[in-house]
């Protein structure tokens, strides 16, 4: 039997579908990387949001088109990762909005929801920037709008709706020369793509292959050394279902305050997701049924979780909070010492290929007692996450759009505890302009970029975005990138070693360097970052 309607019990199978779907092609995805280097995350931060929205809507049953999306919206919201995440979440999130209120939808006004996905999407993108997943967003939402009057069935419908975005998908290169030089897509559009064709595997009755389950509710990293380090014991979760205004889910957060931390409260004017850490669960759901009804209840005790062999770090807490609050994200062990040494209160493991989420940065943002939190992303593909845990924090949080680690180090060295946050938001932004940085990697395919032929396991160096060098050896590679990024106006370069680079190369590196270069400041740090044998600035 063909439909021509959507309920909420096949929306919510179609978004299952999409989610498994795109998760069993998430490699094909990632692949489609631009460089050829081991950090293609694309495929990977767009499966761990649609999980994430997945997850949240699994136990509804016999529900609403409108309550399915909304759910499902929310969901994606506090999982996105990466840039591919969060604008993922935004295309949930327009969609959500056009099926407000809807029990089952037609063909218009899945259309509808359609270009209402494509509008969010944009909206979320400063500088939109065509030949991405917003442009396949686009056409298929403008084909939906304009040719749904044509068709009986969705099945169809939705059919042609995908081939219309392959189309455009294929033209994708031809409005991105970087594309067009690495010959790939790009790897958002063809993610939105293997959502698209899981939803259509749910109206004709075909299941995805489920790869391994990823653990992605897991936070990033959020190791608690020992029980005295838990001010709240019982991690409580729950979503209630009940009428309700932005007034009541903030005089509720007020409520939690008085007896946990670590409170998330979120959702519309229909359900409420509630997050907390308590030592009275019992009370905080108390609270919340006065609003509605309970569902999705998970109540963990944080104190039997602890390792009790694992040495304590003593935290002083203060009722004051102090006026700045720091949150950095660095990959590699040396990395994260660097900041810690440098005052930063939270440093999130992650960077290339693990992109925390916008859940990850507001539950450090709730645990630092500060009025003010400055956030270092330290990489292009989290500060879309990272705007967003602002736009939803109830804290002023300030988000220095670091790109390398480098970066990061540089704007801590200009923040001042003593001044405004507008002198520092200022001052920490000028002085990341002055920090030039390169990696030095391996190449995981065949390629060719503008006009150099890369082989698979070639080294290769990086500087502004672009692949500037090539060799077999790291030191050699590292050597010929300091050629093209020191100038006259160099006057310090600092070089961080990664994981797979041992004390001895690094200090030859270092020697060389100091060598070639008497005139600047030369600083060896290890940084024991996987995938990049050194990350090296000059400033």
């Amino acid at each position: 039997m063909q439909t021509k309607f959507i309920n909420g019990n096949l929306i919510k199978r179609m978004l299952m579908e999409a989610s498994a779907n795109l998760d069993a092609n998430k490699t094909t995805v990632d692949d489609l990387n631009v460089f050829p280097v081991p950090d293609g995350d694309t495929g990977t931060n767009m499966s761990l949001t649609m999980r994430h929205a997945a997850k949240e809507i699994e136990a509804y049953a016999d529900t609403s088109v409108s309550e399915i999306t909304s759910v499902a919206s929310s969901g994606a919201l506090m999982g996105a990762r990466g840039n591919s995440g969060v604008i993922l979440s935004q295309l949930l999130r327009g969609l959500s909005k056009a099926c407000k209120g809807l029990d089952e939808a037609n063909m218009e006004q899945m259309a509808i929801a359609l270009q209402s996905a494509s509008d969010m999407a944009y909206k979320a993108v400063m500088k939109p920037t065509e030949g991405t997943i917003l442009t396949v967003a686009r056409g298929m939402a403008e084909f939906a709008m304009n040719n749904h009057s044509k068709y009986e069935y969705m099945e169809d419908f939705l059919m042609d709706i995908i081939t219309e975005g392959r189309k455009v998908l294929d033209k994708t290169p031809e409005m991105l020369k970087v594309l067009k030089d690495a010959g790939v897509v790009d790897a958002g559009g063809m993610g939105l793509i293997f959502i698209m064709e899981g939803a259509h595997n749910a109206l004709t009755g075909k299941e995805s292959v489920y790869n391994e389950v990823i653990d992605w509710e897991k936070p990033v990293e959020d190791k608690i050394l020992s029980p005295e380090d838990i001010t709240f014991g019982y991690c409580t979760e729950f979503i209630i279902i009940g009428e309700n205004d932005e007034q009541i889910r903030s005089d509720l957060a007020e409520e939690f305050e008085k007896i946990g931390d670590s409170i998330i409260v979120v959702g519309d004017e229909e359900k409420i997701k509630v997050h907390l850490h308590t030592d009275n669960p019992d009370i905080a759901m108390g609270k919340a049924m006065k609003i509605g009804s309970l569902t999705k209840i998970k109540i963990d005790n944080m104190r039997e979780q602890v390792e009790t062999k694992s040495q304590a770090k003593s935290e002083v807490q203060t009722d004051e909070p102090k006026k700045y609050g720091i949150i950095a994200v660095a990959s590699g062990k040396g990395m994260q010492d660097l900041f810690m040494d440098m005052g930063v209160d939270e440093v999130i493991l992650g960077g290339q290929t693990m992109n925390p989420s916008t859940e990850d940065f507001i539950s450090r943002i709730d645990k630092i007692n500060a009025e003010n939190i400055i956030i270092l992303p330290n990489n292009s593909n989290i500060i879309l996450a990272a705007n967003q845990s602002r736009a939803i924090s109830k804290k002023n949080v300030i988000v220095i759009p670091t790109k390398t680690v480098p970066q990061g180090i540089t704007a801590l060295i200009g923040f001042n505890s003593e001044s405004t946050v507008e002198d520092n938001d200022k001052n920490m932004s000028e002085a990341i302009k002055g920090v030039k940085t390169g990696q030095v990697t391996y190449a995981v395919r065949d390629t060719s970029f503008k006009g150099k032929e890369i082989k698979k396991d070639d080294i290769i160096g990086i500087f502004d975005g672009e692949i500037a060098c090539i060799g077999n050896d790291p030191q050699k590679v590292c050597l010929d990138l300091f050629e093209i990024m020191i100038d006259e106006d160099s006057e310090l370069v600092s070089i961080y070693y990664g994981e797979n680079v041992s004390e001895e190369n690094a200090n030859d590196l270092l020697n060389n360097v100091e060598e070639d270069y008497e005139e600047l400041d030369v600083e060896l740090h290890w940084g024991g970052q996987p995938l990049y044998y050194y990350i090296v600035s000059v400033e």
